[in-house]
């Protein structure tokens, strides 16, 4: 099984103003008429090697209508208590069932590419690398593959709290034992931030959305990039706020 998680902590977002004056959480403020963590939801699932998708919600009462809603949408919540990243990301691939790979992924990025998580789940099958990433797409559309048994290994055998607080920072620090690759990017664009976690990225994400959705809800990577050559004033505007 490719098991995706979705790490979605509501009370972590900054809020924005939503229609009427009504502040909302970023995650759940409204793009194209849905939450913006449904947008990102149906983008992830149009990734073809994935098995389940789990959103990982903590327990916080603050993400108690986050996690009600996700399963009212019919999505799998897992709700993590006070144990650190890596305890919780180890727990939640325990409760899905047998796992060969897991597929992080962070809320607040509704422009995730399905078509890179494809291809670095491929590269994690075909490598056999305990840890695969992305370093050249933009912030935000970041996707790390891990080994569902290295993971294992990783929340057993880490004792410094520094090396518990990601669930591949044990495996980063030891590339003798852990081998991890990466995608090749034919333009790196690691330099571009399209999180959607501040008011300029939530501008230009609904910009993004307003001008592409309704045309093609599947639109991808490099259809973005040939919107952002048209409106040179949002990339000023993420700069400015970066």
């Amino acid at each position: 099984m490719i098991l995706a998680i979705l790490e979605a902590h509501a009370g972590r977002t900054r809020t924005y103003d939503a229609p009427r004056g009504v502040l909302r959480g970023a995650i759940m403020a409204p793009l194209r008429g849905e939450p913006m963590i449904w947008r990102q939801i149906e983008r992830i699932r149009r990734a073809r090697t994935l098995t389940k998708l789990v959103a990982a919600v903590s327990r916080d009462p603050v993400d108690d209508p986050l996690a009600g809603y996700l399963v009212s949408r019919g999505l799998t919540v897992f709700r993590a208590g006070g144990e650190d990243p890596l305890a919780a990301c180890a727990r939640c691939v325990a409760a899905a069932g047998p796992v060969t790979h897991v597929v992080r992924l962070s809320a607040d990025c509704p422009l995730t590419d399905p078509a890179a998580i494809d291809e670095a789940v491929r590269l994690a099958l075909a490598s056999r690398a305990a840890l695969v990433s992305a370093p050249g797409l933009p912030r935000g559309l970041e996707v790390e593959v891990i080994r569902a048994a290295d993971l294992a290994v990783a929340d057993e055998e880490a004792a410094n709290p520094a090396e518990r607080l990601s669930p591949a920072a044990y495996l980063r620090a030891r590339p003798d034992r852990f081998a991890a690759a990466g995608l090749t990017a034919a333009v790196d664009r690691s330099g571009l931030d399209w999180t959607a976690d501040r008011p300029a990225g939530f501008a230009f994400v609904r910009a993004v959305f307003d001008a592409l959705h309704e045309a093609d809800p599947e639109f991808g990577l490099d259809d973005v990039i040939d919107f952002v050559e048209t409106r040179p004033d949002l990339a000023e505007g993420l700069a400015a706020a970066a």
